[in-house]
């Protein structure tokens, strides 16, 4: 078959990698001029099986409420009268109960756990370097409350082999020697010692070079405006160039990876995927020589600090409520003085460049694979805040799905029926 995949970020890519694996023709769409220019470009870099859970739990809601209008908030609601913004908090709300959290949790770690595999075996076949390590994430907390909730979540995801060490403030400080210069009280800490990190802008370059060396077409720069339907059927996508030169696109099936652009493709045919733009910000500076060497999480206040090669990227914060990627200074500010007071000693945090991307969300934080309502088209997208860690193992599923209908990895797929 010919298969149109559209999105050109980490998942995107992958994607289309599994696609050609599978023998099909692919071809794929991006308005950016290369892969990799949006969400996927400037992420925390944690491969973060450890931390395959939802956003949506039972204290979510108070953590939003207290950032509410808030610009100095790690997690910041913003009010809007967009009907979009409350129906997906609603369903959000739905999804903090314990049963589906605890659901939800399941289906994420199994896809984690896969995509890890998938990844692995994608490093070492296609001999892909991008600063890739195996050092672990270290899960850090100032607050003894957070560790318990966070305690309760690892009993979870220990179910599924899924090893994490409960380790107190000293146990930390010997894992990861950089936040013995912490200005703030740390508690106590959960290591996930198989979890890794890297650059995922570096893996999805590297891999569309090997894309494009298999023989799938890519083009760039390329705007996907709307479905060519036909018979009820999507045949096609009509797209624009950068210099405005309309065209149409055919194909026997269409691939949506658009993240946050998805539902503004479709909406017009029927489906209102629930996704939702969640804002984060990133700064990249150049490590120090007492950088970590361990990638570490903050938990309290929602930043990641990763090393790549000779850098250190700190990623974090949670807007909701705007579809902008501006970059606002008071929220770097917000994000550089949490990077001073967790490790002071990271590197020139005064060289920090910032970054903003959306992430695309689904209330209970599971992404959407699988077959759409409408027929000939196929999603993978609403990975969140996890789509680096879960990217290899959603397109692998995809591309089962799309292949053969069915796939050994045990995932709540999407079969045409809603969406």
């Amino acid at each position: 078959m010919h298969i149109l995949v559209l999105g050109a970020g980490v998942v995107g890519i992958t994607t289309a990698w599994y696609l050609r694996q599978a023998g099909h023709s692919v071809t794929v769409v991006d308005r950016q001029k290369q892969p990799a220019m949006e969400t996927s470009f400037a992420n925390g870099g944690q491969i973060s099986v450890s931390h395959a859970g939802p956003w949506a739990t039972p204290q979510a809601p108070g953590i939003g409420l207290r950032g509410m209008g808030r610009s100095t908030a790690p997690v910041r609601f913003s009010p809007t009268v967009n009907h979009r913004q409350w129906r997906w908090m609603a369903a959000f709300l739905l999804q903090c109960r314990p049963g589906r959290v605890r659901a939800n949790t399941d289906a994420l770690a199994r896809l984690a756990i896969r995509s890890q595999v998938e990844l692995g075996l994608l490093r070492r076949t296609q001999q892909l370097d991008y600063a890739h390590a195996e050092s672990g994430i270290l899960h850090v907390f100032f607050n003894r409350k957070e560790l318990a909730h966070a305690q309760q979540r690892a009993r979870i995801l220990h179910k599924h082999g899924i090893r994490i060490d409960v380790c107190d403030a000293a146990r930390c400080i010997d894992i990861e020697p950089a936040l013995a210069s912490s200005t703030r009280n740390l508690i106590g800490g959960l290591f996930a010692p198989n979890d890794e990190s890297g650059d995922a802008c570096a893996f999805t370059r590297q891999l569309a070079q090997r894309c494009a060396d298999a023989g799938v077409v890519f083009h760039y720069e390329t705007t996907a405006d709307s479905l060519d339907m036909h018979e009820g059927r999507v045949r096609g996508v009509a797209v624009r160039d950068a210099r405005g030169v309309r065209g149409l696109l055919c194909a026997d099936q269409i691939v949506c990876s658009l993240g946050t652009h998805t539902r503004a493709l479709v909406e017009q045919h029927g489906p209102r995927p629930a996704l939702y733009p969640i804002k984060g910000y990133s700064i990249t500076f150049p490590a120090g020589p007492n950088a970590p060497r361990v990638s570490i999480t903050d938990e309290e206040h929602r930043i990641v600090m990763s090393r790549l090669g000779d850098t250190i990227r700190v990623a974090g914060l949670a807007e909701l409520g705007g579809h902008t990627v501006t970059v606002e200074d008071e929220r770097v500010r917000l994000l550089t003085g949490l990077t001073r007071t967790l490790c002071p000693d990271a590197g020139d945090i005064d060289a920090a460049q910032a970054w903003a991307g959306l992430r695309p969300c689904t209330p209970g934080n599971v992404p959407l694979i699988g077959r759409s309502r409408i027929p000939g088209l196929w999603y993978n997208t609403g990975h969140g805040s996890l789509g680096w860690t879960l990217a290899c193992g959603s397109a692998r599923l995809l591309a089962d799905l799309v292949d053969g209908g069915s796939s050994d990895i045990e995932f709540p797929h999407l079969t045409g029926k809603r969406h």
